[in-house]
């Protein structure tokens, strides 16, 4: 049975990344410190449903202590290792960036000197769309500047030249995938669907940035998560950073209208506030990359992911 290491096992892509790798019979052995930058009882509601698999571990750790995370790669011994743990969240940085240096490039330091020491045989960087920063030409393509605008999305640049440095010239096949705005069921409550569907619920009003003329190009965690595994084994030559996309960027006035479509409410306050600094205006992601090597892919349709999510949310 194949071993897998998951970073941030407890969180949105990577609860799913570990639910899918457990229903594929792969032996996974997940890691997360829980922190409290959103809800630590949605993280342990995600974790409580891999707990009941029995090809599951879990470690409650910050891989920000290299002792600890060296001790489990000793006793495991994981043959691929996906890194998804890190301190998300565009605003947040632009208050706290020091946090960012920490849970993002300091802990990237860590796991990739750990899997290039033990030899792991894969290793799978989740990075961000976020690194492209604000462009003039769509869709964005890997091979573009990268302009980062917040300290979110310079740590995330920097975690992918981290790996880059550690993993090029070893054993260690790599590859970094840039995510372009994940959403689905169990989603972050400080993105804007689960934000948005909590101020239904909560009775509050909601701020759309910008008066929601944002563009987001909106990749359902499903999705993404049919190429990670896909992503195993894969031979990916000398192209080391891919898109992960639908390459059809919204509005989020659009989104806003798909949500009310499923989740009637006479309740909603929505409040249009300015252009927020540090965010992106426009995410369009160019995807013609990841289906050279990830053919056939179907990407879902945005109302059917929306109703999806609506329809978890409600449930739990």
């Amino acid at each position: 049975m194949i071993k897998v290491l998951v970073t941030g096992s407890s969180g949105f892509i990577g609860f799913h990344l570990c639910n899918n790798l457990l229903k594929n019979k792969f032996f996974v052995i997940g890691i997360d410190s829980h922190n409290k930058y959103y809800s630590t009882k949605l993280k342990n509601k995600r974790l409580s449903f891999l707990k009941k698999k029995k090809n599951f571990v879990f470690k409650k750790i910050n891989i920000q202590n290299k002792i600890k995370t060296e001790q489990l790669f000793l006793k495991f011994k994981p043959t691929i290792v996906f890194h998804l743990a890190g301190q998300p969240g565009v605003l947040y940085s632009l208050k706290n960036p020091n946090t960012y240096k920490a849970n993002n490039v300091k802990a990237t330091e860590n796991i990739s000197s750990l899997s290039k020491k033990f030899k792991v045989q894969q290793f799978i960087l989740g990075s961000s769309s976020s690194v492209y920063g604000d462009q003039t030409k769509f869709p964005i393509k890997e091979t573009f500047f990268p302009k980062p605008k917040n300290p979110y999305a310079r740590t995330k640049l920097k975690s992918e030249k981290i790996v880059i440095q550690k993993l090029n010239d070893t054993s260690t096949k790599f590859t970094i995938f840039r995510f372009f705005t994940v959403y689905g069921p169990f989603g972050r409550p400080d993105m804007f669907i689960h934000k948005f569907l909590n101020s239904i619920k909560r009775k509050k009003k909601i701020k759309l940035y910008n008066s929601g003329l944002n563009f987001r190009d909106f990749t359902y965690v499903d999705d993404l998560i049919k190429i990670l595994i896909k992503s195993i084994n894969k031979k990916i030559i000398n192209k080391k950073i891919i898109n992960i996309c639908r390459s059809k960027p919204i509005l989020t006035n659009q989104i806003v209208k798909l949500i009310l479509k499923n989740f009637k409410t006479h309740h909603l306050k929505i409040v249009n506030t300015k252009f927020v600094k540090g965010e992106m205006k426009k995410t369009h992601g160019c995807n013609n990359l990841l289906k050279k090597y990830f053919r056939n892919i179907k990407f879902t349709n945005i109302q059917n992911g929306i109703n999806n999510t609506i329809r978890i949310f409600k449930k739990y």
